[in-house]
C-alpha cells in the first residue's frame, strides 16, 4: 500500500498521492491528490471538490493564512488546512470537477448545468475514495464556498459512504448568489475568471458556456444585443466586453445572460434539492454577507436530517487559505466519521452570535429566540423614530438625491437617517424588510440600503444590507409575510416615471445588540462606495453594477407614505430610544 511520496510540513511528515485517475460512470476520469499519514492504515476521508485547482489547494501547505486586505490574499484557496487534516488523522482528498484543471471532461455552464451533473460526478467520487485502501470506507467534505455548495449537491445524491458534512460560507441559490434584489453583483466574476485577489477557475478546453452550446450564432447576436440595450449594462466596459467576446469568460458569460430568476437557475439549486438531504449537516456562515446567510438558513431550513446552523461574527471574509472553523468541523466528523461520543448532539442546534453585545445565543431553531416586528418610521431631519409621521406630503417634504452615473463621476451619493442614541441594550435577530415609497425620473434604479451600528465615537460596523432593482419589486404574496419579503425576479417591469411606488426590500438576516449611547443608522443609495468601513474588508470586485443612467430619487416619508424599516427585535420598548 506505499504508493506514494513524503514530504515535510514543519515537524509532521505527510504522504502524498499526486495525479490519481477517478473513473466517473461515464467513463470520464477526474483528477485527485490525497495527503494523509505516512503509515499504511485506513482512516476517514475528507473529499474536497471544485474547479479552482488541486495545485492552487496544495500552497496550504506553503502560504501562511492572509486575511483582506492583504494582497496576498486568494479567495480561491478553500480547501482547508491539509496540515491540520493529516494531523488529525483523516485522508483529504482533493479532486478537480469535471472539464476543470487536470481532469477530462466538459464542464458546461454554472454547476454544470446542462452538463453532467456535478452531484453525480460527486457520488462517484466519494464512492470510489470510499473503496481505496488507505480510506475506511467513511468519507466526510470539506472545504468552503464553492468547496461548501459542492458538498450539499454531493449529498443530495445520497451515496452510502457520506456519512456527514460541514459547509462553512457555501452559497446555495444560485440567482440570489449573483443577482441581489435582481442587482448584478461582480464577486462572482472575481471567482471565475480570476480578478481583484482571486486565482478563478482553473480553465482547460473543456469549460464551456450553456449559452454558447444551446443557442445558434444568430440568437447569441440577438441576445447579446438585447442584453446591451439594458444602459446599466452597457456603461460596464467589462461587460461590454465578455458580451462581445465569451470565449474564456464562458461561467461569467451565462451569468450576465441571464438576468432574472428561472429553470436556469432552479435546475440544480441545492435549496431545491436539500429535502432529499438526510444525512448530518453542520452549517456555518459569518455575518456581514447577507446574501450568504440567507441562503445559509433558507438551506437549513429545508434539510431533513440531524442538522446545525452556527452563524459566526463579522468580518465577512475567512482567511486564505482558509483555516477556520476546524476545531469545530473536526468534533462534527469525530462523532459522525469515528464514532466518538463527545457530546456535540447534546449542544444546541442554532448557535448566533450577537454583534454589539458579543454575546452568543442558541435555541433550537432560527431565530433562536421570539422575535417582535417593530417598525422604525424614516422621519424628517434623517431621523428614525417608533412613532409614525403624522404630516401630509406637503409638510413632510420627501428627502432626495440626484445619481448621475459612475462613468461622468466617482462620487456616490447617499442618504442617511438614524435614530437617537439608544438608552438601554437593545438586541435584533432575524430577518426583515425596508418599506420605501420613492419616485424616480427613470425606468429603473438600484436600492441599495445599509445598516450600521455607530458608536458614540463616531465608529461604525456594517449590520446588515438589503438591494432591490426597482423593476424587480413584483413581491412573491405566497412567500411574503411581515418582516419576511420575497421576491420571485422572474421578470423585469420598468417603472413608470413620476410615478410614487412602494418598494419592499428585503432586509438580510442578522443578530446585533445596539449597546446604550448607539445609534442605528439607515444608508440609501443606487450605488456604493468602492472603500468604507466595511468594503475595505472585500475583495476589489466584491460590488454591484452600478446604474448606466442619471437617476433622481425622491424618498417619500410622510403620512400616506410611511416609509420605514420593520426588524425583528427581541428586547424592545418605545422607550429604548428618545427623539
Amino acid at each position: 500500500m506505499t504508493d506514494f511520496q513524503t514530504i515535510r510540513a514543519g515537524r509532521q511528515e505527510i504522504a502524498v498521492r499526486k495525479d490519481l485517475r477517478v473513473p466517473m460512470r461515464d467513463g470520464v476520469l477526474l483528477a485527485a491528490d490525497t495527503y494523509s499519514g505516512v503509515d499504511d492504515k485506513p482512516r476517514p476521508a475528507l473529499v474536497a471538490l471544485s474547479p479552482y485547482g488541486k495545485e492552487l489547494q496544495a500552497l496550504a501547505l506553503t502560504t501562511p493564512p492572509q486575511r483582506r486586505p492583504s494582497p496576498m490574499w486568494d479567495g480561491c484557496i478553500e480547501a482547508g488546512d491539509i496540515a491540520r487534516v493529516v494531523q488529525e488523522d483523516y485522508v483529504h482528498v482533493i479532486g478537480d470537477l469535471r472539464g476543470s484543471g487536470a481532469s477530462e471532461g466538459e464542464h458546461i455552464g454554472n454547476y454544470n448545468a446542462g452538463g453532467v451533473s456535478l452531484g453525480q460526478d460527486a457520488y462517484d467520487f466519494i464512492e470510489w475514495v470510499a473503496r481505496q485502501p488507505w480510506c475506511d470506507g467513511n468519507v466526510g467534505m470539506i472545504g468552503i464556498s464553492y468547496f461548501g455548495s459542492m458538498q450539499v449537491l454531493a449529498a443530495a445524491e445520497r451515496p452510502p459512504s457520506l456519512k456527514a458534512i460541514f459547509v462553512s460560507g457555501g452559497h446555495y441559490d444560485f440567482y440570489e448568489t449573483t443577482y441581489h434584489g435582481g442587482v448584478m453583483w461582480f464577486m462572482p466574476r472575481a471567482a471565475r475568471e480570476g480578478r481583484g485577489g482571486d486565482s478563478g477557475w482553473a480553465f482547460t478546453d473543456g469549460v464551456k458556456s450553456r449559452m454558447l452550446e444551446t443557442f445558434s450564432p444568430e440568437e447569441i447576436k440577438e441576445k447579446v444585443a438585447e442584453r446591451l440595450r439594458d444602459p446599466d449594462v452597457a456603461a460596464w466596459p467589462n461587460l461590454v466586453h465578455v458580451l462581445n467576446y465569451p470565449k474564456n469568460h464562458e461561467a461569467w458569460f451565462d451569468i450576465v445572460m441571464n438576468e432574472v430568476d428561472g429553470d436556469w437557475y432552479e435546475e440544480r439549486n441545492p435549496i431545491t434539492l436539500a429535502p432529499r438531504i438526510d444525512i448530518p449537516v453542520w452549517l456555518q456562515i459569518d455575518q456581514g454577507r447577507g446574501w450568504t446567510m440567507d441562503g445559509t438558513i433558507e438551506l437549513y431550513k429545508s434539510l431533513k436530517g440531524p442538522k446545525k446552523l452556527d452563524i459566526g461574527p463579522y468580518p465577512p471574509m475567512q482567511s486564505r487559505p482558509f483555516i477556520e472553523e476546524h476545531d469545530k468541523m473536526f468534533r462534527w466528523y469525530e462523532y459522525w466519521l469515528k464514532g466518538i461520543d463527545n457530546g456535540i448532539m447534546d449542544e444546541p442546534a442554532v448557535t448566533v452570535h450577537v454583534e454589539g453585545s458579543r454575546e452568543t445565543v442558541t435555541g433550537a431553531q432560527w431565530p433562536p429566540k421570539d422575535v417582535e416586528y417593530k417598525s422604525l418610521y424614516l422621519r424628517p431631519r434623517r431621523k428614525l423614530s417608533f412613532e409614525p409621521e403624522l404630516m401630509g406630503a406637503e409638510y413632510a417634504a420627501p428627502d432626495g438625491f440626484y445619481q448621475a452615473p459612475l462613468t461622468v463621476t466617482d462620487k456616490v451619493e447617499i442618504l442617511n437617517w438614524s435614530t437617537a442614541p439608544f438608552t438601554e441594550p437593545t438586541e435584533m435577530i432575524g430577518q426583515g424588510a425596508a418599506h420605501l415609497f420613492v419616485e424616480i425620473d427613470q425606468p429603473d434604479t438600484n436600492f441599495i440600503l445599509r445598516m450600521w451600528d455607530e458608536a458614540p465615537n463616531g465608529k461604525r460596523q456594517l449590520i446588515t444590507t438589503a438591494y432591490l432593482k426597482a423593476s424587480h419589486r413584483e413581491l412573491d404574496e405566497e412567500r411574503t409575510t411581515q418582516g419576511d419579503p420575497h421576491h420571485p425576479h422572474t421578470r423585469a417591469v420598468p417603472v413608470e416615471p413620476g410615478r410614487i411606488e412602494e418598494y419592499v426590500l428585503r432586509v438580510y438576516p442578522f443578530g446585533a445588540t445596539f449597546l446604550p449611547g448607539h445609534k442605528l443608522v439607515a444608508e440609501l443609495s443606487n450605488a456604493e462606495p468602492l472603500a468604507d468601513e466595511h468594503n475595505a474588508l472585500l475583495p476589489p470586485d466584491a460590488f454591484h453594477l452600478p446604474v448606466g443612467r442619471p437617476v433622481t430619487h425622491k424618498i417619500y416619508r410622510d403620512a400616506e407614505h410611511p416609509s420605514r424599516l420593520v426588524l425583528p427585535f427581541t428586547t424592545v420598548t418605545a422607550s429604548d430610544a428618545t427623539e
